[in-house]
């Protein structure tokens, strides 16, 4: 009984350090924050934290890890759920990878701004793979569909990245830019997308 909470209470102080991590790197910037800024947001001694990370890079990772986790889960239904136009379920895809960037700023930023900078991870590199498949696998059922005017699955699936990753990054960097309603935004982006890799028939 006293393992099990001691468990839990690890587990609650390990979800507190990340939080107030994910916070103050978003606000401070990264560079700026020590594990001692951590420790003293959390309210524990500096020492603490060390228990369960081995240093700032260390909570970064677990940040970006998160991102993944969950970012996965989302992806996960364009392979599991086959039916329907290829060509839409991508559009869905797209729809579905924008929103969640949108939904979790914090997180999405500093996965993709400052997690992917992190060699010595080589595990945030490879849980970033592993959600990539998911695009690469929709596309892949567009191409062997016929429905794509060029073959190389991962030039189209790296080319649909860049493009709603670029929306996300615009909206969260630029909030004071005097974008069109954002839902419209995203599909337009989605239908210039989408068409420009449809086959032309």
């Amino acid at each position: 009984m006293l393992t099990k909470r001691r468990e839990r209470l690890n587990h609650e102080l390990r979800e507190e350090v990340l939080a107030a991590a994910r916070e103050l790197f978003a606000t401070d910037g990264y560079h700026n924050v020590t594990m001692r800024k951590i420790a003293e947001r959390v309210r524990v001694a500096p020492g603490t934290i060390y228990h369960h990370f081995d240093d700032k890079s260390a909570i970064l990772a677990a940040i970006c890890m998160e991102t993944f986790g969950k970012l996965d889960k989302r992806m996960e239904a364009l392979v599991t759920d086959r039916s329907g136009n290829p060509l839409e379920r991508l559009r869905r895809g797209g729809r579905m990878y924008v929103q969640f960037g949108l939904e979790h700023p914090q997180h999405y930023a500093l996965t993709f701004a400052i997690g992917d900078a992190m060699p010595k991870h080589d595990s945030v590199m490879s849980a970033g793979l592993k959600t990539f498949e998911n695009l690469r696998l929709c596309v892949r059922d567009c191409v062997d569909a016929g429905l794509t005017r060029m073959q190389d699955v991962e030039e189209i699936a790296q080319s649909l990245w860049a493009t709603t990753h670029g929306v996300v990054m615009l909206f969260l960097g630029k909030p004071g830019f005097p974008f069109i309603e954002q839902s419209r935004l995203i599909e337009s982006v989605l239908d210039i997308a989408i068409e420009g890799i449809r086959k032309k028939t």
